[in-house]
């Protein structure tokens, strides 16, 4: 497997598992904190934007927030998942997170969601 296949896979991988995050988020949640009409082909869409904002984004703000993190011991790090799930419904409206903490408490369990996923590919 050459260098541009394994990328697009894990980009993939990363599409997939933000979408499974958002998804279980929004059920946990409910609707009235997390929303994406009910449509699979807006969730996609949100898994994909919210991935590439975790490429593209989340480095940069990790890297200027990293006194925070540190300090924090790394607990920062929710804050900046959730702001990017908050970022996220602000690019694609389909996507509605009410408020902050509903975006926060998501990207617990998106966070959540991706080490599952972690455990279960690293053991094969």
């Amino acid at each position: 497997m050459n260098a541009l296949s394994l990328a697009l896979l894990r980009f993939l991988v990363r599409w997939i598992v933000c979408t499974l995050g958002l998804w279980i988020a929004a059920g946990i949640l409910g609707s009235t904190r997390i929303s994406y009409n009910s449509h699979f082909g807006v969730l996609l869409i949100s898994g994909l934007i919210l991935a590439i904002v975790n490429i593209i984004i989340k480095p940069f703000v990790v890297v200027l927030s990293l006194p925070a993190i540190l300090f924090s011991l790394g607990l920062f790090m929710i804050i900046i998942n959730g702001f990017m799930v908050y970022l996220a419904s602000k690019i694609y409206k389909p996507l509605h997170v009410t408020d902050f903490l509903a975006a926060v408490l998501a990207g617990m369990i998106i966070g959540l969601v991706n080490y599952l996923v972690t455990v279960i590919l690293e053991e094969r």
